[in-house]
């Protein structure tokens, strides 16, 4: 019998190895933002995660043998907060893991982190918040010139559908300090905000 799989029913696999040798994380990217805005479908997996480097092997031994993991790249992901690339096999769906940066924004963003029901069975993952990922998002959408219509839409469907639940003195402190002010006012606007 073929198990059915989704790219949350893989994060809570990979949520479960994490935490089961002590970790921490959080999930962001499309899977954060189809949870807090319009789903979408995707192909891989972002995990945030904070982990001694000599707990990788305990990790990919709770992984189990579904998922490729290059432990060295791993490793210096950790400690340099870089990135590393994993594979859930029956799919070949990519998970992209990347130690938590040293900015404060980095901080703040695992700081604020919080666990999320994401299945009919009470299930959690531990998920980025609405703030953070509009935040996040407008970085990559202005570092990547402005020009990611998928990410823009991530960040106006976020606005709108969590319009009214969205802590905006954070998101505005932040994109002041990041120089974001101009996109975010525009994708509060774009997503009917009556005053910005």
């Amino acid at each position: 019998m073929t198990a059915a799989y989704d790219p949350i029913s893989i994060a809570l696999r990979v949520a479960a190895a994490v935490e089961s040798v002590g970790g921490a994380y959080f999930v962001g990217g499309s899977v954060a933002s189809s949870l807090q805005g319009d789903p979408r479908s995707t192909n891989d997996i972002d995990i945030v995660l904070s982990l001694p480097a000599n707990q990788v092997d305990m990790m990919v031994t709770a992984l189990g043998p579904e998922f490729e993991v290059d432990r060295d790249m791993l490793r210096r992901a950790l400690m340099e907060s870089a990135s590393a690339n994993a594979f859930f096999l029956p799919l070949l769906t990519k998970i992209d893991f990347f130690g938590v940066g040293r900015s404060e924004f980095d901080e703040s963003e695992f700081t604020r982190r919080r666990a999320v029901v994401v299945g009919d069975a009470g299930e959690t993952l531990v998920v980025k918040t609405p703030e953070d990922s509009v935040v996040r998002k407008l970085l990559w959408y202005r570092d990547g010139g402005g020009v990611s219509e998928k990410q823009w839409r991530d960040i106006v469907a976020i606005l709108r559908v969590r319009r009214t639940q969205l802590d905006t003195s954070y998101m505005t402190t932040w994109a002041r300090r990041l120089g974001l002010s101009a996109e975010l006012a525009r994708a509060q606007n774009e997503a009917g905000f009556e005053s910005v």
